[in-house]
């Protein structure tokens, strides 16, 4: 790493050291690949909620074994259980990155009374870049690792650069139900953009833009808000 670079991140992380962010936006928006960047040359962990369920299923907790009963019904799992699983998470954290939590106001009131947010980083882009993206992407089902067909190709097609699993698309990232989701979250998730922005704690990132870009104006936009 040269000396340029160093202090860049010794810069960075002074910023960010004591920073808890939430970064919002619509599904496909590129939120979760901005977030796995920070927290590749960073080391700022992400958290999102539907890996937080999965991790506490996994742990057999307690709260995860009562999720569970929710999810294998095919129903919402209650915000109450999911906040205190964020609770539980973020207790003695000084830093981290909430993708796409909170989804809706009631959720963010409830984690006003946990945590203190201090940046949220709205990201934004039309209908259809979302939709082209959504339906370009590949996850794989071992390790959950996102891929994109254009944009972050696997080295071998169709398989997984970490484990060798073959790639797959979810059902929701194919387009009408991509459509649906957006309209889900026109409704339930979009007004929290006027939520935070009262709190003057939203900041804008233009998405219409190349990966390299987009990650450099988060940059800016966390550095100067």
């Amino acid at each position: 790493m040269g000396e340029k670079r160093r202090k860049e991140r010794k810069l960075f992380l002074f910023w960010v050291i004591y920073m808890k962010m939430i970064f919002l936006g619509p599904p496909g928006v590129g939120k979760g690949t901005v977030a796995s960047m920070f927290r590749k040359k960073y080391g700022i962990e992400t958290i999102s909620s539907g890996d937080l369920l999965r991790e506490n299923i996994k742990n057999d907790s307690e709260l995860g074994r009562e999720a569970k009963t929710y999810m294998d019904k095919g129903l919402l799992v209650p915000d109450d259980l999911v906040i205190a699983m964020m609770k539980a998470k973020l207790g003695n954290m000084d830093n981290y990155i909430l993708d796409g939590f909170p989804r809706t106001i009631a959720q963010a009131e409830e984690l006003d009374k946990i945590e203190n947010v201090e940046k949220v980083v709205n990201f934004a882009a039309d209908d259809e870049t979302i939709i082209k993206r959504l339906s370009g992407r590949r996850i794989c089902p071992k390790c959950n690792t996102i891929y994109h067909i254009t944009n972050i190709p696997t080295k071998v097609e169709g398989i997984c650069d970490k484990d060798g699993a073959k790639i797959i698309q979810r059902d929701d990232d194919k387009p009408e139900a991509i459509k649906k989701r957006l309209v889900v979250y026109e409704q339930q998730t979009k007004p929290l953009i006027n939520y935070y922005n009262k709190k003057g704690i939203l900041v804008d990132v233009d998405t219409e833009q190349e990966l390299p870009k987009i990650f450099e104006d988060t940059k800016e936009a966390v550095k100067n808000l």
